[in-house]
Parts: C-alpha cells; structure tokens; sequence
C-alpha cells in the first residue's frame, strides 16, 4: 500500500512541480512586458533610455465622511537615478511623508491566523512518503480658465520633489512634464483626458535617491495625500496603459466595512480582511481615530486595457468581521507513532490472530473419508456374575 501511495503522490508532485515552474515562468513574463510607467493608483515615468518599475505598491485609504487620505509605499526596482510619479486627485491636496510603522501595524492587525489541520494518510513529505518537495467634485479651476498648467506648490520632502499642479489640457501637461526633464508616454495624455473633464488636479512627484547617480531600487518612504472629497475613490484609470496583468492591494479604514462599488473591468475583489482595529499607539492609532473598522481588499486585473474608471468605494450591507484562515496539515500522531502505522499494525495483529483461531478450531477430518471423524464409543466393563 505505501508503494501505491508513493507512486500516487510521486506523479501529483510532478504535475504540481509544472504548474509551479509555469506560473513561475508567467510571472517573470508579466513583469517584463509590464511598461515602466504602469502603476497601481498613478503614472510613473523614468528618464529617458531608462527603466524603473514598481515591485510592490501598498496603499491606505482613510475615509471619515469628507475627507479622505491615502497613505502609499512603493517598492522601486530599476536602472534609472530619477522618475517622475503622477496621481490625479478630485480637489486640492496636502501632501506630507508618511510613517512606515504605519504598514507594521497593519501588516499584523490583518494577519491571517494559522491553525493546525491534521491527516489520517500520510501525504507527499510525510514518512514514508518523503519525495524532498512540496511543504493581494470640487477641484481646480473649470477648463478654459487660467493657464493650461499652473503650479500651485512645489517642495522637497525626503527623496521626494512634489508639485501640485492644476492643468486644463492633458498635453499642456504632457508639455510641463517634457521641460522638466520627463517625456510623457503619448497615451498618458489620452488617459488624464477624463480628469481634465472633471477639474482634478494632480500630484507630480519627482523621485531622487539621496545620493546623485544612485539608482532607484528597494522601498521608498511612504507619501500622505489628503484632500476633500465627497466620496472616497481610489484612482485606478492609468493602469489601464499597462502590458501586463495588474494587482491591486488595499487597506480602507472607515467607521463600517468598506467594498468596491464595481469591478472597473479587473476580477472580483475579495475580502483578505476585515473587522475593528483597537491601536492605542503608533500612526495606526491616529488613522483609526472615528474610523476603527479596517478591510482589506485585493483585486487582480488580467486584462488592464479593460479597466474602466476608478475604484469607487461604498459601505458594504453588513459590518461583518472576517479573517483568512491558513491551514498547516499535520499526520496525526498518538506518542510520536503516525495513527495510521499503529491502525495497519492492529490490524494486522487481528486479523493474524483471527486466522489462528479459525485453523485452531476447524473440525480434523479422516483420513479415508470426507466426513467428520466419529470418535469410538466407549466400551462398558462386563458385568460381573
């Protein structure tokens, strides 16, 4: 039996060894076709002849009722010594670094929690089985008005040089970007047509190590956006320009449990948690201040030309807490001794001991004939005179 088991678990684990080496394969694949400037919540545009790409994004989105904020860190892998980032917002923004503890503490206030689930049959790993594998509005002035680019502010905050700006014409904006040493991809412009319609303005951030020359590589200090807004929204429309597959990852803190008001053309967000967070201290306490209840929502996009518009965010029907579950399976042991040797052994003592009563107890038969041996019956001493 273990010899079935074994040749059984050796063929799952070679298809299974495939399906990883493709996924593997399809994933280094996505990233390098995925264009430098694609990101999650805005544009990212590197110097000329150069590549920078986003790794890894995270955001925050703390919505109170009118006003809204969203706490970013990107992770950055790249050649270039220098990139410009740009995020459109519905109104005027304030703009400030972030705290990284921010993303500690909600990295552990949302961690699945993991219990043991235990098998009678040993699987791939388990002895004798062991094959050595296997174990995600208001706004700026109407169109028309003012100059077609305005900068409202410009400062240097960390490794970052942020302009707010207002523009009445995607490629005058295009153009502002050009002289301040940025090309724009030609189909950005296209994309930030929709937010000129609509007055936003827009967050240009010039990303710089501290260091001149050094590249852009690792994690950048997270960036605070505030602004009014009537609705939270996260914006989503210019990872529509992206090549390749796209993952949303993204915590809202609010007073009820929050949901995307729509799928904007990616897969359908799942819930990775959510439920009340109780911080007495650190950068988390002061987000959850009036907006205890945290969820935490992922989406995948396979098709981002698909994307539609921005994440609309609206209070789910319920505010029912949920946390994921990883399951770690154990063989089930009785003093250390897997349960199943301890059940083949027993039975096998049984059934031996069975089979010995069984030939202990079987009738003798006589030699001659097939019938039961009659043993003779016993003679009587004769009577005396």
């Amino acid at each position: 039996m273990a010899r079935f088991l074994r040749g059984m678990l050796r063929g799952l684990g070679r298809r299974r060894l495939g399906a990883v080496v493709l996924a593997l394969l399809a994933t280094q694949l996505g990233s390098l076709v995925a264009p430098a400037y694609a990101c999650g919540c805005g544009a990212l545009i590197p110097d000329p002849a150069r590549q920078v790409g986003v790794a890894r994004e995270v955001s925050v989105v703390r919505w109170d009722g009118d006003r809204e904020q969203i706490v970013m860190r990107l992770t950055v892998e790249g050649d270039t010594s220098s990139a410009a980032w740009v995020m459109p917002v519905p109104s005027r923004a304030t703009v400030a670094l972030g705290d990284p503890e921010l993303f500690d503490q909600l990295d552990a206030a949302s961690a699945p929690v993991h219990r043991a689930r235990y098998h009678f049959w040993p699987q791939d790993g388990d002895w004798p089985l062991v094959s050595g594998g296997g174990t995600d509005t208001v706004g700026g002035p109407p169109p028309g008005a003012g100059p077609p680019v305005d900068v409202v502010g410009r400062r240097r905050l960390g490794p970052f040089d942020v302009a707010q700006l207002t523009a009445t014409d995607p490629a005058a904006l295009g153009t502002w970007l050009s002289g301040n040493g940025f090309a724009l991809p030609p189909r950005l412009s296209s994309a930030l047509a929709p937010y000129v319609e609509r007055r936003w303005e827009y967050v240009a951030v010039r990303l710089a190590p501290e260091t001149a020359g050094t590249a852009l590589r690792g994690v950048l200090d997270p960036l605070r956006l505030s602004f009014a807004a009537d609705r939270p929204v996260y914006p989503m429309r210019l990872s529509r320009l992206a090549a390749g597959p796209q993952s949303l990852g993204l915590y809202v803190l609010a007073a009820h449990r929050m949901e995307p008001a729509s799928r904007i053309g990616g897969s359908r967000p799942r819930v990775t948690f959510a439920g009340r967070v109780r911080a007495t201290s650190g950068p988390l306490a002061e987000l959850t201040e009036g907006t205890p209840f945290l969820t935490a929502i992922g989406q995948e996009f396979p098709t981002p030309s698909l994307i539609s518009g921005d994440h609309v965010l609206r209070r789910a029907a319920e505010d029912s807490s949920f946390r994921q579950v990883i399951y770690e399976d154990r063989l089930r042991e009785v003093a250390g001794v897997p349960v199943w040797m301890l059940t083949v052994i027993g039975g096998s003592g049984a059934l031996a001991t069975t089979a010995t009563l069984l030939v202990v107890r079987r009738p003798r038969r006589s030699r001659h004939g097939g019938g039961p041996v009659i043993p003779p019956r016993p003679r009587h001493p004769p009577k005396s005179a």
